[in-house]
């Protein structure tokens, strides 16, 4: 008996797979392991939130046996999330990643550095994007339809929330990420000094080609060799 891919809401059981998930592409869309040990960090900062204060938009890819291989987070209100961040998140995870009174030293330490600055969501530049998001899928499972039905599947349910458009921060170097983005119709969204990062941005709604109905992957569709997702 075979198992469909099918996507559906996050479930708090998929809280682990969900983090392996984040794990396995946090470092330029690859492995995060040998640059960040700890490995609740990236979730902590990534995807957890979102699962958490905003699960209504948290989504995953099934491989058709109850395990998520992917995922889709965001949030329709990101000046709304940073508040949430700062007064609800935290303090829940404060304890196991406390603020530094030091400059970091390490990769891990600059992202603890900025789980305690949510502020850095908030950019004059990304006002008509109200709404983010972070999309990552294990490499098995990538380059074969899924990752434009996890967005497809975001996006339609922004806009039924009437959230006009959305806005993403991407690595720069993960070149292969930005192909896929472009190809479903992102646009660079120019911020000034954007360090390592590009932000990219587009309206909501369901991208040129879409899953025949709500909850299936698109079987069968590729995206092109240079993709990731």
């Amino acid at each position: 008996m075979t198992h469909e891919p099918t996507i559906r809401p996050y479930r708090a059981e998929d809280r682990a797979a969900v983090a392996h998930v984040c794990v396995m592409t946090a470092h330029e869309g690859g492995d995060s392991r040998a640059v960040h040990p700890d490995l609740e960090l990236m979730p902590t900062l990534f995807a957890h939130p979102y699962c958490h204060l905003e699960p209504e938009l948290a989504f995953v890819l099934d491989d058709g046996t109850g395990r998520a291989v992917g995922y889709v987070v965001g949030t329709s209100d990101t000046a709304r999330f940073v508040r949430d961040f700062r007064d609800v998140w935290i303090p829940a995870v404060a304890p196991r990643y406390p603020r530094s009174a030091t400059p970091p030293r390490s990769p891990s330490e600059e992202m603890v550095d900025l789980l305690h600055h949510p502020e850095r969501m908030i950019l004059p530049e990304l006002a008509a994007y109200p709404a983010h998001l972070h999309i990552d899928l294990l490499p098995d499972w990538q380059r074969r339809g899924h990752g434009r039905a996890l967005m497809d599947t975001l996006l339609g349910a922004l806009a039924g929330r009437g959230v006009p458009a959305v806005h993403l921060g991407m690595v720069t170097a993960n070149t292969s990420a930005r192909a896929f983005y472009d190809r479903l119709g992102f646009h660079v969204i120019p911020v000034p000094d954007p360090g390592p990062l590009t932000y990219l941005g587009r309206r909501t709604g369901r991208t040129r080609r879409s899953p025949g109905r709500w909850g299936r992957p698109c079987a069968g569709e590729r995206e092109g060799p240079d993709s990731t997702l």
